[in-house]
């Protein structure tokens, strides 16, 4: 198969099943979520492909150093650090920043297959192309619902939903994307962030609407398209005046005064009040859906207890703590009452325990020490991070003229 490029036909059918989501009426299509299964024998030659196609775009730089999304040693935290660097520098020269997160409708279901073979062929060896053309041709896929099942239909877009290589083929596909040296662009996967600063906060409207106008034109030319609608138009700044609006293929943004990018809710004002609160929020549910388990009536042990709250409700709240841990002490409380109230419930511990001692007895450290421990890891790994927009982050640390906290506060100088 690798010498003569060939990919057999009974691997490329895919079997469609449909999954209620939750909440959702059962009688309207648009409740259910497609799940693609495919052979195993085909996941397993992807395997092999991936680690050769793989290869081939690291050592040959197809992708552009701001895709972060399916690649290794890369990860939302780097991502969206780049992006709240940006937006503290423009904050710290008392500027506006103009940004435009992108909204890209169904990216990997519509991809145009004639442009991404093109750029295969473009880009990479002759045999690897043959046996991806092969991989991406005559596809087929049939639904099934019970024991029911409908015809065969062609897959005549995307890539193969639920595949190891569709994600490469994404990132090739979208490799092009037009840079520019005035704007910062920040993507994962489809996730798209797009910032530019100035004094005059029009000055920075203009540069961002020049570069939407040829992400646009690009978008129109390989038939990708990006909901204006859905797409969002934040001024970062610590003025009262916002930047004008921008439009992307002649509708106008939808401007907010916070926007969520890869989990995370970034303000105007980047204090990250409305991130902890919005995690405290998703916190209080999950609790509340598991106090059967961690409440005083419960039967579990104090270890299983812990061991479920290590599990399910930590890593809500420690997801991008080294981002948001630098915010001011009233915000962090936010988080540390949540703690203390499910560490004493956990622990059975009366109501005049100090919390030190149920700290002590569970051996779980606080949120100040979580922020420092992971800030501290963090900055150790990124240090020698394989991409540089990634280690710039920890060589480039101006003198503040404002009186906030920045991620390396209190870890040491930098090595």
């Amino acid at each position: 198969m690798l010498r003569i490029g060939y990919f057999p036909n009974q691997w490329k059918v895919s079997q469609i099943t449909m999954i209620l989501k939750a909440g959702k009426p059962p009688h309207q299509t648009s409740s259910y979520r497609p799940i693609s299964l495919l052979p195993l024998l085909s996941k397993l030659f992807e395997k092999v492909i991936s680690r050769r196609l793989n290869r081939w775009v690291e050592d040959n730089r197809i992708i552009p150093q701001h895709q972060f999304g399916f690649r290794m040693k890369h990860s939302t935290i780097e991502q969206v650090h780049r992006v709240c660097d940006h937006i503290r520098h423009t904050l710290e020269r008392k500027e506006y920043c103009s940004g435009v997160f992108l909204d890209v409708q169904q990216s990997f279901d519509k991809v145009w297959h004639a442009g991404l073979l093109y750029k295969l062929k473009l880009w990479l060896p002759h045999n690897l192309f043959q046996l991806l053309k092969s991989y991406i041709e005559d596809r087929i896929f049939y639904m099934k619902i019970n024991e029911g099942t409908s015809s065969f239909h062609e897959v005549k877009a995307g890539v193969p939903q639920g595949s190891v290589l569709g994600p490469s083929l994404y990132l090739i596909y979208t490799s092009d994307v037009p840079e520019s040296g005035n704007i910062l662009t920040a993507t994962f996967a489809d996730d798209t962030a797009i910032l530019a600063s100035d004094k005059d906060p029009v000055s920075a409207s203009k540069t961002v609407q020049r570069y939407l106008d040829q992400v646009h034109n690009w978008m129109k030319r390989w038939k990708i398209k990006a909901s204006a609608a859905k797409s969002n138009h934040i001024t970062f700044t610590l003025r009262r005046d916002n930047c004008p609006p921008v439009k992307l293929g002649g509708e106008v943004l939808p401007h907010q005064t916070v926007v969520k990018y890869l989990e995370f809710h970034l303000d105007r004002k980047q204090i990250w009040k409305t991130h902890i609160q919005k995690k405290r929020d998703e916190l209080n549910q999950k609790y509340r859906s598991l106090s059967w388990l961690l409440g005083r009536q419960s039967k579990l042990s104090v270890n299983n207890k812990l061991l479920i709250y290590k599990a399910v409700l930590k890593p809500v709240w420690t997801y991008g703590i080294q981002l948001w841990g630098s915010a001011k002490t009233s915000n962090i409380t936010i988080m540390q009452r949540f703690q203390n109230s499910v560490l004493k419930t956990i622990a059975h511990a009366p109501w005049f325990t100090k919390i030190d001692e149920v700290h002590e007895y569970l051996q779980m450290p606080t949120v100040k020490a979580e922020v420092e421990n992971l800030s501290r890891a963090y900055r150790d790994r990124i240090a020698d991070h394989p991409n540089k927009l990634a280690t710039d982050l920890t060589s480039c640390i101006p003198i503040r003229r404002l009186k906030r906290k920045h991620i390396w506060d209190g870890l040491g100088p930098i090595e």
